[in-house]
């Protein structure tokens, strides 16, 4: 069974909550809007995030239901792509860690089709000061590096039935930019921006031009 790509027309909010159960092998890609939203991890207060500065910006907020710190998605910001696995499919892994494996390898061939040579992350999380507020500011199973800095993240729901696995690619990345969202006392923000200035880089390629090549390289 391939996996066939479906766009859905939804705000990040509601294509977050989407159900996935009986859902069966799926690629489903949402339809951002120009208008950045910043999403929240399931169990991130929203007291981590500077309200005001993010009105000023005029960038909505929501949560999603899976873990990881704060995601700024747009048209602009990234690429975005969910698939699901049902727990009888012979991509599902018991252990979640391992379950990262087999799309962060699509996704670094895909890339390399497209130029773009990544390392794959193998081993445990990695962690710092702002990871736990900012989602690429952490380096997780499967999740792909260029030069050391992230450009592909991922993070997971997962039942007993199937997963899916939520992973984004960046077209721009400013650690000033997240850094000024964060309620962070004036000398935290500005450290807190220069260090995640270097945690991550982005790619020009459009999301057309991504979302093709790791179709072609996805497991049939």
């Amino acid at each position: 069974m391939s996996f066939e790509p479906v766009a859905i027309d939804e705000d990040p909010g509601t294509f977050h909550a989407r159900t996935f159960l009986d859902v069966g092998r799926a690629l489903w890609i949402p339809t951002l809007s120009v208008l950045p939203t910043l999403v929240l991890g399931s169990n991130q207060p929203e007291a981590d995030i500077d309200t005001a500065a993010l009105r000023s910006a005029g960038i909505a907020l929501t949560t999603r239901r899976s873990g990881g710190g704060a995601v700024l998605v747009g048209r602009d910001e990234l690429i975005w792509f969910d698939v699901i696995v049902p727990a009888t499919d012979p991509l599902w892994h018991d252990d979640v860690g391992r379950s990262f494996d087999w799309i962060g390898s699509a996704c670094q061939r895909a890339l390399a089709t497209l130029g773009v040579s990544t390392e794959q992350h193998t081993g445990r999380l990695v962690s710092n000061e702002w990871s736990r507020r900012i989602c690429f500011a952490s380096l997780g199973p499967g999740e792909l590096t260029v030069n050391g800095k992230k450009l592909v993240g991922m993070s997971q729901r997962r039942t007993r039935h199937a997963s899916r696995i939520q992973v984004a690619i960046l077209r721009r990345w400013d650690g000033h930019r997240h850094a000024s969202l964060l309620a962070l006392p004036a000398h935290d923000r500005e450290r807190a921006g220069h260090e995640l200035a270097d945690a991550a880089t982005a790619i020009p390629h459009s999301p057309t031009e991504v979302i093709d090549a790791i179709v072609r390289e996805l497991p049939r």
